[in-house]
């Protein structure tokens, strides 16, 4: 008997309706689209979703981690207000380890409190949140060289702060960063190749662009009816429809990432499934609370490689007969999937399911299960069985 080749990847996708909504704009405050299949489709940029996905996910595992050009003025912060440094000390120590940490700098005009030159990186950093506690520590270690120290007036100034121990803590990681990546060329071994692919979310139809023209009443004005008008005028835009999203997780990179840690691999990956699904962008949330559900979740554990079914809607689907394009995408979804699987042949997948809020089977898409927790389940009991590459060798 031929044993099953270990699990590589782990692919969600995802069918949601959204109302009413602007949930990523572009410079100019508009809807975000794209051409595909030869008609107008409403579109999520994948930063964007990603963003709120890590904001979940974060929640979720207790960790958090910090993108920033402004590490020495957090710092400062820090020191200033936690361990009550002078103002004018605990600016000078941010600025020192801004510069330590080797990334080119931009100095900005002088804070008009404490007179120390703001010094800005010329690329963001992103590390553990722990980490500018643990800057924090290093500057009071060497706050008596701090307080003999110059202030860092020009672009070639040097730090009296240890180089190594300063870009050790920015190499540091936690469960954010070996999940989804750094991207951190300044400072040496510090990338992180990230374990999780996201893609750019669409409407599986055409979508046409809503103009909304709004009025703002004056309240004295109203009150007291001595004149006409508004108080402000505007107009925004607006789309809805329903989206087709797509996620993989490498159990490879994500191994190496972890040093081989299955449980923590595993943990990491039950923690991006859950947030991937349940998350949605707050772009004007407050005017428009698009908070739906997902209407069909479907998962895929592979040994060979990704398969986005994005290509299921490069014919757009058509409304249903009784009105709605939910129905009709679930249905291109499923026949879709059946047909690639047909062509290519199912020999790579390990396992596959779905669930949703559909009575209606759709075979395609492998066994049903009753709940998203009874899926994500099934998907990690096969991606880290024994020998597989998300399980420790």
């Amino acid at each position: 008997m031929t044993a099953k080749p270990p699990a590589r990847f782990i692919c969600v996708h995802v069918l949601q309706t959204v109302p009413f909504a602007n949930l990523n704009r572009d410079d100019t405050n508009s809807v975000k689209t794209v051409q595909y299949g030869g008609v107008l489709r409403t579109r999520v940029s994948s930063q964007c979703w990603k963003r709120a996905v890590r904001t979940e996910f974060q929640q979720r595992i207790g960790q958090s981690a910090l993108r920033t050009r402004r590490i020495g003025e957090r710092v400062s912060r820090l020191l200033a207000e936690e361990r009550g440094w002078p103002k004018d000390l605990a600016a000078r120590a941010g600025a020192h380890l801004a510069v330590a940490s080797g990334i080119k700098f931009e100095l900005e005009e002088k804070d008009k409190q404490v007179q120390v030159n703001k010094v800005i990186g010329n690329a963001l950093v992103y590390v553990p949140q722990t980490a500018i506690a643990e800057l924090t520590d290093l500057a009071a270690e060497h706050r008596a060289e701090l307080e003999k120290a110059r202030d860092i007036k020009k672009s070639n100034d040097k730090s009296i702060l240890p180089k190594d121990k300063v870009t050790a803590i920015l190499k540091t990681r936690n469960g954010v960063i070996n999940l989804f990546g750094r991207m951190l060329a300044e400072v040496d071994d510090a990338g992180v190749d990230g374990a999780v692919q996201v893609a750019h979310a669409m409407t599986t139809h055409p979508t046409d662009i809503e103009i909304d023209y709004f009025s703002a009443v004056d309240d004295v004005t109203d009150d007291w009816n001595d004149s006409t008008g508004s108080g402000h005028m505007g107009h925004a835009e607006f789309s809805a429809g329903t989206f087709y999203r797509y996620a993989t997780i490498d159990l490879e990179e994500l191994a190496t990432n972890l040093g081989d840690d299955a449980a923590a691999a595993r943990e990491l990956g039950e923690a991006f499934l859950h947030s991937f699904i349940r998350s949605l962008p707050k772009a004007k949330k407050n005017s428009t609370a698009p908070n739906t559900v997902p209407d069909l979740i479907h998962l895929t554990v592979r040994a060979d490689r990704p398969l986005s079914l994005a290509a299921a809607f490069e014919k757009p689907v058509r409304m249903a007969a009784d009105g709605g394009y939910a129905a009709s995408s679930r249905d291109t979804l499923a026949q879709y999937a059946d047909a690639v699987n047909t062509f290519m042949g199912d020999d790579g997948i390990l396992q596959a399911g779905w669930t949703g809020l559909d009575a209606k089977d759709h075979h395609g898409l492998g066994d049903r299960h009753t709940t998203l927790n009874n899926l994500v389940t099934a998907a990690l009991e096969t991606a880290f069985a024994p020998g597989g590459s998300g399980a420790a060798a």
